[in-house]
């Protein structure tokens, strides 16, 4: 299994260390193969020490440079930090990140080496259409990402589960991890 903890824009970095106590304890008990990813916000990026990955919720396709707000490679280096969430559906939606932008985010990171892993999703009115408007929706959402890609991970959230008490179905789900089998094979 692969868990991923996104803090978004909660925590700290005292509270995540504090988060960190509680966390260890029970991950103990995970199985050996199980991956566990944790990516708190940029400001509370440190050397935390543990049974986990740590990894950065976005950054600038850049080393470094004049980039008002963002965080490049450096930065990350700082931390040993080299996976990376691309895709996520807030960056898209709130943000107004292209496909273009998040394909270049990816070619810039995948050359770079870092593990990414790499976020779809659809909105509501998409999965009311059915499940040929989700299949191609999410289809598209590969434009330009290399799905060969050694390092890639796949992370399917439907948009329309967050926060609206509504959860996707197990048919739901199984029809579109099939559609997505055939044409990325990565985890």
């Amino acid at each position: 299994m692969i868990f991923a903890a996104n803090f978004k824009t909660n925590h700290t970095r005292s509270s995540t260390r504090r988060y960190l106590d509680i966390f260890d304890q029970r991950i103990a008990a995970k199985k050996r193969e199980d991956r566990v990813y944790l990516f708190p916000p940029a400001t509370a990026l440190d050397h935390y020490q543990g049974d986990f990955t740590l990894g950065a919720q976005n950054a600038y396709p850049v080393k470094n440079g004049a980039f008002t707000g963002e965080i490049g490679v450096e930065q990350l280096e700082e931390f040993a930090i080299r996976t990376i969430l691309i895709g996520h559906s807030e960056r898209r939606e709130l943000l107004g990140e292209s496909q273009e932008k998040v394909a270049e985010k990816f070619t810039f990171f995948k050359a770079e080496g870092f593990e990414i892993i790499y976020c779809i999703g659809e909105p509501l009115e998409v999965r009311q259409a059915g499940d040929e408007a989700v299949h191609a929706y999410l289809l598209a959402q590969f434009e330009g990402i290399d799905t060969t890609y050694e390092k890639l991970i796949v992370a399917y959230e439907p948009i329309w589960a967050i926060g609206t008490g509504r959860s996707a179905t197990t048919e739901e789900i199984a029809s579109t991890h099939q559609a997505l089998r055939k044409i990325v094979q990565c985890p």
